[in-house]
């Protein structure tokens, strides 16, 4: 089968290539499935880098999430069929013709659902749910968040009304504003120009913001921690600009601040698996009442993937980009 693959760590632009090597067979409580479709996440493009919490051996697969089609089943698995659309999330090498994946943390698909939005039904909206449950919000709170342009930054906006939470979005371009508008995300806040704050306090009213979360790192994550009330919290999500931050000791003292990391992977894998049934449960809620939405900005070829990966990191980009085989 063709996989993408990397020989070494760098930029995902230089490294990734696609390979021919043997189609991969199913072992116990395992399924082998054929890929339909994938995200780029930047959690992958920092694995490529080596950066990420998750360092693989090389010569090393890529992807985390896809949606696919079951083509071989392993031994003892009786709840998924051949031929079954399953989407998943934390499957790491599925930017291949095939992968294999446990098959208890796969999820049945609705064949209606098309492969662009089957692909990014887990990673990114279970961990912006999880993210906002984590954070022990409650109805009426406020929140901000920089990178809200970004696919975890949409979900936060879509998915925190509906649990009474509202939202503050910061991006760095003006032109962002009336991105984020056309999909019917307001509250959103240019950090381009000087006296950016002063909108941020017309629109909370004055009201004291909880808690932050900052995606980007460098200058953008003070410009969170800035805006965060006595007593709040600064959760650490990313690092998309810079695996630095820089934040005002003055504000984290005074304030009485703390700054927490939150990384999905260890946050789900401590949760409890009534609590992740419930959370899928009230995730597919907001799918099917159309409460999120999934753009997609384009869709590329395995053998394109070096030109998607910069594609990623294009400013303005309004959409996943996408892997096909």
């Amino acid at each position: 089968m063709r996989a993408i693959r990397q020989h070494s760590f760098g930029e995902p632009w230089d490294v990734l290539q696609v390979d021919d090597i043997a189609t991969p067979e199913p072992g116990v409580g395992q399924v082998r499935v054929r890929t339909l479709m994938s995200p780029i996440h930047n959690h992958d493009l920092w694995t490529v880098r080596g950066t990420y919490g998750f360092k693989p051996e090389l010569p090393a697969l890529a992807g985390t999430e896809a949606v696919g089609v079951i083509d071989a089943l392993g031994e003892g698995v009786e709840h998924l069929t051949l031929g079954q659309r399953v989407a998943t999330g934390g499957t790491f090498g599925v930017w291949a013709e095939y992968f294999i994946a446990q098959a208890a943390g796969l999820i049945p698909v609705d064949e209606s659902a098309t492969d662009e939005v089957s692909s990014q039904l887990v990673s990114m909206p279970f961990s912006a749910l999880a993210l906002l449950d984590w954070l022990g919000l409650k109805q009426g709170d406020w929140i901000i968040q920089n990178a809200a342009n970004g696919a975890v930054g949409r979900l936060l906006a879509q998915l925190a009304p509906t649990r009474g939470v509202n939202v503050i979005g910061l991006v760095r371009r003006d032109a962002g504003v009336a991105e984020l508008a056309a999909q019917g995300i307001e509250r959103i806040v240019s950090t381009e120009n000087e006296g950016w704050q002063d909108r941020v306090a017309e629109l909370t009213g004055g009201a004291t913001i909880v808690a932050g979360v900052d995606s980007v790192g460098a200058e953008s994550s003070n410009d969170v921690l800035s805006q965060i009330g006595e007593n709040g919290t600064l959760v650490v999500f990313g690092a998309m600009g810079a695996t630095t931050m820089t934040l005002s000791s003055g504000s984290i003292i005074f304030k009485n601040l703390s700054v927490k990391g939150f990384w999905g992977s260890s946050v789900m894998g401590a949760m409890s698996a009534e609590r992740r049934g419930e959370l899928f449960g009230e995730l597919l809620a907001r799918v099917n009442d159309g409460t999120i939405s999934f753009p997609t900005e384009a869709v590329y070829p395995f053998a394109e993937v070096q030109d998607a990966a910069r594609a990623n990191f294009v400013a303005g980009r309004k959409g996943k980009v996408m892997l096909r085989p």
